[in-house]
């Protein structure tokens, strides 16, 4: 099984930005945690602060592996692309997100990706992409 994570804005500082919301590990750090935890999920990983080629990635994913793991950071509450483009794919999207975006400021209560997705995790911070891989494995 491979399992796609895409990353969006500003997830390429996690370990240094807010680590009062976001902890002190980086994402390579946890995700080098994660592919321990699953040894039979092929792993790929993508992060951009650029939105077309969060939308090239998903596109490329959305043809050659089982899953992806999306989260679009502040992308979410504004990309009705990225929105489009997981409506465009075959492969199943879990959201996720770090932190919890509905105790958040309300214009991030809204997402133009979750009506798209198969679920979304919010607020569990890192333990949300486990829990997005525990079900695309079990689905």
């Amino acid at each position: 099984m491979h399992i796609a994570i895409i990353n969006g804005p500003n997830l390429n500082l996690l370990g240094t930005r807010e680590p009062d919301v976001y902890g002190s590990q980086t994402f390579e750090q946890y995700f080098e945690t994660l592919k321990e935890k699953f040894p039979k999920v092929n792993f790929s990983y993508f992060q951009s602060n650029i939105e077309g080629e969060l939308i090239g990635e998903i596109q490329k994913m959305g043809a050659a592996c089982d899953g992806i793991i999306l989260n679009a950071a502040a992308y979410t509450h504004t990309s009705v692309g990225l929105g489009d483009a997981i409506s465009a794919i075959k492969a199943p999207v879990v959201e996720v997100h770090i932190s919890n975006i509905y105790a958040r400021e309300e214009y991030r209560h809204h997402s133009f990706l979750t009506g798209k997705c198969k679920g979304v995790i919010s607020g569990l911070g890192l333990k949300g992409y486990e829990l997005a891989v525990n079900y695309l494995v079990t689905k």
